[in-house]
């Protein structure tokens, strides 16, 4: 199979699909890699060290992307690589689709194969390949959100650890999963008091075995979201549903009894956000206030540290990309079903239910399983 992967464009990204290690995986398994020239700078790696792998460097993405029939990426196609997708190229990337309608009608109308990073479940109800970024974004959240909350940026001006007589930030986590379990942790080590909120009570005794004394696992119910609020000097949105546009847990309403100069990072903005005032934003502007509240809501919080973002990524999606390689997309989908749940659009179909109901496409949806036994 022919693989490429072109550079990131999306604003400040610094990742790269492919590590040199994958690439020579690929290789020695037969296939055949293109990298754009530069792909890897951002994340410390040579073009040299590509070459030592055995891929071709090529010069320009439309090379990439017109002579390749799997695309290998991080983020989303941007408005600008629209016209480059082939029919039936498979792209294995993070897509995000049901935050972006604009996006979805894209590849549906390219009838390009989505194979979407962040929708590969296994039985376990496990996300292998969105984990490692959430790790790192559930770690980087705590640390956005201290230095955001600086007076420059319209914040309390409170240092999140505290001095000597005075006391440190009062943060609030909504979701216990990945990123609320990792930012838990950063936020303890700052040594601030963290209220960490979450519905599932399974998760909250693990939680209350495993986190630092100052970490309080809290039942979520609105008392104790809008309590969680007024206290709260960062509040850190945490809320995943697999595949499908985040639930709007803080409310517009609910910014009137916030702390003025508190601040939102809305981890779940990838997924439309979790606060209805939420908007994405980029690294280059990377907050904006609203009711005296400031908004954290970059899309791609990972991209910041970007080296080890792309080799722990890389870690996990290794393997489901050379089995994909290996096999055809049909074929490792039918035997994997961690890949079948991944699989979210597939020549000109919608094979992923969420993806279809985010914007009234239930008329393109068919199920994966039924769309490739039938293929």
């Amino acid at each position: 199979m022919k693989i490429g992967c072109p550079k990131e464009i999306k604003d400040q990204e610094f990742r790269v699909g492919l590590i040199p290690a994958a690439v020579k995986a690929f290789v020695d398994s037969g296939h055949e890699v293109c990298i754009e020239k530069g792909a890897g700078l951002g994340s410390a790696v040579p073009d040299q060290q590509y070459k030592e792998a055995g891929a071709r460097i090529c010069l320009t993405p439309r090379e990439i992307w017109e002579t390749s029939e799997m695309i290998v990426k991080v983020k989303e196609p941007l408005p600008s690589e629209y016209d480059f997708m082939q029919p039936g190229q498979l792209i294995y990337t993070y897509f995000h689709f049901a935050a972006d309608e604009k996006l979805t009608m894209a590849c549906l109308e390219k009838q390009i194969v989505a194979l979407a990073y962040e929708t590969v479940q296994k039985p376990d109800g496990s996300l292998p390949l969105l984990k490692p970024m959430s790790e790192v974004a559930g770690r980087m959240a705590p640390l956005m959100g201290s230095f955001y909350i600086s007076k420059m940026y319209g914040g309390r001006g409170l240092l999140p650890t505290g001095v000597p007589g005075v006391s440190p930030a009062n943060v609030l986590i909504i979701g216990g999963g990945t990123v609320g379990s990792n930012a838990g942790k950063v936020a303890a080590g700052l040594g601030a008091i963290v209220t960490l909120l979450d519905i599932n009570l399974d998760t909250l005794e693990h939680l209350g075995n495993v986190m630092p004394a100052n970490v309080s696992p809290i039942y979520a119910d609105a008392y104790t979201l809008e309590r969680g609020l007024k206290e709260a000097d960062i509040v850190i949105g945490a809320v995943l549903v697999t595949g499908a546009k985040a639930p709007k847990i803080i409310k517009r309403e609910h910014l009137s009894i916030m702390k003025p100069g508190s601040i939102i990072v809305d981890v779940a903005i990838d997924q439309g956000g979790c606060a209805e005032t939420s908007r994405p934003t980029s690294h280059s502007d990377p907050v904006f206030t609203v009711n005296d509240v400031v908004h954290y809501c970059v899309t791609n919080m990972p991209g910041a540290y970007a080296r080890t973002s792309t080799f722990a990524l890389n870690n996990r999606t290794g393997k489901y990309g050379l089995r994909l390689a290996n096999l055809g997309v049909e074929r490792a989908c039918l035997r994997e079903s961690a890949l079948m749940n991944g699989l979210n659009m597939y020549k000109g179909l919608i094979t992923f239910k969420p993806v279809a109901e985010a914007f009234g496409l239930e008329r393109y949806y068919r199920p994966a399983a039924d769309t490739l036994n039938g293929a």
